[in-house]
């Protein structure tokens, strides 16, 4: 029998064409209309890289060591002194040590949620998720919430960027999904490694004919024709979005330019490090300087293209004892990760973007302080009582330490945080008014960007 099949006014196949041209092919189900409302600030010249390190790295290890404690707590690790008085960071992150002046650390953000995708939704964004598991959010991740604020960008640079390992692009491995604000407001992925000579970002070829530019035009200026008052779903709105960023990608040059990492001197791109850490690092600093508001860069393994992984280590930051060695995986770790971040904070300054940009630096959840073995290694567990969140630049007060975890590393001992803190801090920077501003969930609900939190005031 033959299937009945309503092509309507655009084909499947042109649809298709758009949707891989407009995001990478990102879906449309669940999108419902959304509102703004409140005083959503307009668009102050300032933005966000988030350095984000899923698995959760070690702040017993990394930030906020304890060399006094028990053997099974501190670790083989010893804290080396930096330029700060007070602020030492662990002997395998030197370099943080001679820039420690121009970055603050905060060790007493805590959550409660142990499990990856618990810890992911509730630092992401801001609220207790409904299932303590799973990566898809019930609320937008922070990002999503810049984006819907400050809206497109119209000088063909996307204002939210997220750049991952290749095949880490699903919007719900790290829930980075917008929930309620639909896909339009999902970031610009960037899957590879921007270290490889052959890295490209999709949908930025500069081999594209005038024929087929045209082609799609028309197709993007036939669903701009669909009339507002058949879009029901909201599926329209957020295709209007989709378009817009396309646009902006098709007509100018100014997001090839972003994204072309050969436009650096070899001896910048050397100094962040020829590994997809340090290439990210940079990237995120030649899209901010390029006038995007929120740039997200994870990091997970950080073996360098045509290298194998060492044995031992593991391929994120989630140090259990069945997944590697956490001393093993930290030594082989660390050097990617301690020159791509302070190269990143150096370049900061340097280029006179330490007011304009902030930098945060996290992930979902610290390690257990006490030591367990499996296999016959040491690894830490999940630990969200006890955390480090490195920022810089924002304009704000740096070299210095904000809170502190009691003597073997297990909760907030003074200035206890919560992610929420962080996000006020971070919006406040933004320009938005997180206090008087929300959206309307799916079942028309009005949600605040968040439900409580406060700017860190020792930030300034």
């Amino acid at each position: 029998m033959k299937s009945l099949h309503c092509p309507g006014p655009v084909s499947r196949r042109q649809f298709l064409k758009i949707g891989a041209l407009a995001l990478g092919g990102t879906g449309l189900p669940g999108v419902v209309p959304w509102k703004l409302h409140g005083a959503a600030a307009g668009s102050p010249d300032t933005s966000v890289i988030f350095i984000w390190l899923p698995g959760g790295p070690p702040h017993m290890e990394t930030y906020d060591m304890k060399p006094d404690a028990p053997a099974e707590y501190r670790g083989d690790f010893r804290p080396i002194r930096t330029v700060v008085p007070g602020l030492d960071v662990c002997e395998h992150l030197p370099l943080h040590a001679r820039v420690a002046d121009r970055f603050t650390l905060i060790r007493s953000i805590a959550h409660n949620f142990s499990d990856h995708g618990g810890g992911h939704k509730r630092f992401l964004t801001g609220r207790d998720p409904m299932s303590p598991v799973g990566f898809v959010n019930d609320h937008p991740m922070v990002g999503s919430m810049v984006a819907r604020v400050r809206g497109p960008r119209r000088d063909g640079v996307p204002n939210y960027v997220a750049g991952m390992d290749g095949g880490r692009d699903g919007i719900d491995v790290f829930s980075f999904g917008s929930a309620y604000l639909g896909p339009s407001a999902h970031p610009f992925s960037v899957p590879g490694d921007p270290s490889m000579p052959n890295f490209a970002v999709r949908n930025l070829s500069m081999t594209q004919s005038a024929e087929r530019m045209q082609d799609r035009l028309s197709l993007l200026r036939q669903l701009d024709s669909t009339s507002d008052s058949l879009d029901h779903t909201g599926t329209m709105g957020a295709m209007s979005t989709y378009r817009e960023r396309a646009l902006g990608l098709l007509q100018t040059d100014a997001a090839r330019h972003a994204f072309d990492l050969n436009q650096e001197p070899m001896r910048v791109r050397e100094r962040y490090g020829m590994h997809r850490y340090g290439q990210r690092a940079l990237l995120a600093r030649r899209l901010v300087e390029a006038g995007a508001s929120f740039v997200t860069m994870v990091m997970e393994n950080p073996t360098p293209a045509g290298q194998s992984m060492p044995a031992d280590v593991t391929y994120n930051w989630d140090s259990h004892a069945v997944n590697c060695h956490i001393f093993t995986d930290s030594l082989y770790r660390f050097p990617f990760y301690d020159r791509a971040v302070t190269a990143l904070i150096e370049d900061i300054y340097a280029r006179g973007l330490d007011r304009k940009v902030m930098l945060i630096v996290t992930g979902e959840f610290g390690r257990t302080p006490r030591l367990s073995y499996a296999n016959g290694r040491p690894g830490r567990d999940h630990w969200p009582m006890a955390m480090s969140v490195l920022v810089s630049g924002g304009g704000f007060q740096v070299g210095q330490v904000i809170g502190s975890t009691n003597s073997r590393g297990e909760h907030p001992k003074d200035r206890p945080l919560t992610p929420n803190d962080l996000w006020a801090t971070m919006f406040r920077h933004l320009g938005i008014d997180h206090a008087h501003t929300s959206f309307l969930d799916h079942s028309g609900r009005p949600m605040p960007i968040l439900p409580y939190g406060s700017p860190i005031a020792e930030l300034g």
